[in-house]
């Protein structure tokens, strides 16, 4: 019974020992009791127990010890082996009193897969996500694990293999789906250094104390609610549920988000850019202000609420494939050429209000027909920016249709409300609402055909290099450029990579 023996001292596990030996008191006297690697175990033992005696723990016995504990780790189970010795009494008991031991047998575990784990990879395979194993364990059992869910065991690497290898080679086999055994944390970590000197994005994740290291290299660090303190407190993120098919809906959820907030960027950037020019531009010839300051702002008020539901909005699939990145220069390259088109569709507005409709002589005419053609174009053209395709085939949400027409439709009723004379506006002749309706609905057209064009002349816009025509080389790169192009293809292209190992089944220590 347990109960009978008292525990006197402890020789902590190390990952250069591989095992955790412990001093425990009987009635018999002091008994040291070692597990741990059965590889490491074989190494310290000099008898093996049989039929209840020590027996000399030869050259066949080792070679059946082995073959028994690989028929074990072949069929699924974490094997750890088990030695024992009687030692003295004494106050500690130091690292060399691990010798002569006695193989007692071993400790088996089985932990099968998770079901749907497969399918999970699949779909992180799909999304761009590639999987690296990195796992403490011999490559017996991890090879029957990652058949077991349906991963390539053709490239298995040790870590004896790893100490031989520069970062360069480690990170060719982790890119070329090579699966780590018996890795130390110090191994783990190196493999992560490398793939991120590659320009990847790595996440990593991991629930013991040995992971730790790893998570706080990796760029995103992801523990489990269950983990140890120190793997949580070491990740960036925690999930509350030890499922991989989280991890694959954080991801496409965390894309979503990241698109969707490009549609408000780009929209924001292109109108106020366009807005700019076309009160600096209108100031310079008209006699009055071109829009009153408090219809500017209702203005840009009313802009924002419709703006508001975007981040409900339907993302089309293509954006959900592989990861993007953030970059400026694409900002700026599209406000440059689809800012101005608002501002050209402004000047046609004043053209028609000017000299159609007199606006020179009437302000309050000429404030309220600008303030209607912003407001309808600015937010309807959410629809055209939304998405890099066909407006016509990507859906946008429910809440983001109702916001954008129910804010022209304010726009245009309320010259005709009580609260007109407030603002300062006046009803407009519905010949001017259908002038303004016809360079509407061309505004969009234009930009469609201009948006259309922007991509096909930049592919950065799907995630690639951000190069713009005007800058574009047509004599050969210089070795510099060629690697510093290189270096940038792999940033942008390639997809992270996640370390699986304590996800798809649960580790025992």
């Amino acid at each position: 019974m347990i109960a009978e023996y008292a525990k006197l001292d402890e020789i902590p596990f190390d990952f250069n020992r591989k095992r955790l030996s412990v001093v425990v008191w009987h009635d018999d006297g002091c008994l040291l009791i070692t597990k741990g690697e059965a590889q490491s175990i074989f190494g310290i033992c000099k008898t093996v127990m049989i039929d209840g005696s020590p027996q000399p723990f030869d050259a066949s016995r080792r070679t059946l010890a082995a073959e028994t504990f690989q028929k074990l780790s072949a069929d699924g189970f974490r094997t750890l082996g088990v030695a024992v010795r009687k030692v003295d009494k004494q106050d500690t008991y130091p690292l060399a009193v691990e010798r002569d031991m006695t193989l007692a047998g071993f400790a088996a575990f089985l932990d099968p897969p998770k079901e749907g784990t497969l399918s999970v990879l699949e779909a992180l395979k799909r999304n761009g996500v590639s999987v690296v194993i990195m796992t403490g364990d011999n490559q017996h059992v991890t090879k029957k694990i990652a058949h077991d869910v349906g991963l390539k065991t053709d490239l298995i690497v040790s870590c004896d293999e790893v100490d031989t290898m520069d970062d360069a080679a480690l990170a060719y086999q982790a890119e070329h789906g090579a699966i780590f055994t018996r890795v130390s944390p110090e191994q783990k970590n190196r493999v992560i250094l490398a793939l991120k000197a590659r320009g990847r994005v790595v996440g990593y994740i991991g629930d013991g104390i040995n992971d730790a290291p790893s998570l706080h290299t990796a760029d995103v660090g992801i523990s489990v609610m269950n983990g140890v303190e120190v793997a949580k407190d070491a990740a960036k993120i925690i999930l509350l549920e030890k499922d991989l098919a989280v991890l694959n809906d954080g991801i496409i959820e965390g894309r979503r988000c990241f698109a969707n907030i490009m549609k408000y960027i780009v929209m924001g950037t292109s109108s106020n850019f366009g807005n700019m020019f076309s009160m600096a531009a209108a100031s310079l010839f008209l006699p009055f202000l071109p829009m009153l300051p408090t219809q500017i702002l209702l203005n840009n008020f009313l802009y924002d609420v419709s703006q508001i539901s975007i981040p409900s909005d339907n993302v089309d699939p293509t954006l959900l494939q592989r990861p993007k990145r953030w970059h400026i220069a694409f900002i700026r390259q599209f406000m440059i050429i689809i800012g101005p088109i608002s501002s050209i569709y402004d000047f046609l507005t004043f053209g028609v209000l000017l000299w159609a409709f007199h606006g020179s002589a009437n302000a309050p005419l000429f404030h309220t027909g600008w303030f209607v053609e912003s407001l309808a174009t600015q937010t309807l053209v959410v629809f055209v920016i939304r998405t890099a395709g066909n407006p016509l085939k990507s859906r946008p949400s429910r809440a983001l249709l109702v916001a954008v027409f129910a804010t022209v439709a304010v726009a245009a009723a309320l010259p005709y409300t009580a609260l007109s004379k407030l603002l300062q506006l006046t009803p407009l002749p519905l010949s001017l609402l259908g002038a303004i309706a016809f360079l509407a609905v061309t505004y969009l057209l234009l930009v469609q055909a201009v948006k259309s064009w922007f991509y096909r002349r930049h592919p950065f816009c799907d995630g690639g290099r951000c190069s713009p025509w005007w800058r574009r080389q047509t004599t050969a790169p210089s070795l510099s450029e060629q690697r510093r192009w290189s270096v940038q293809r792999v940033r942008e292209f390639e997809p992270p990579l996640v370390n699986l190992t304590h996800t798809i089944y649960r580790p025992h220590r």
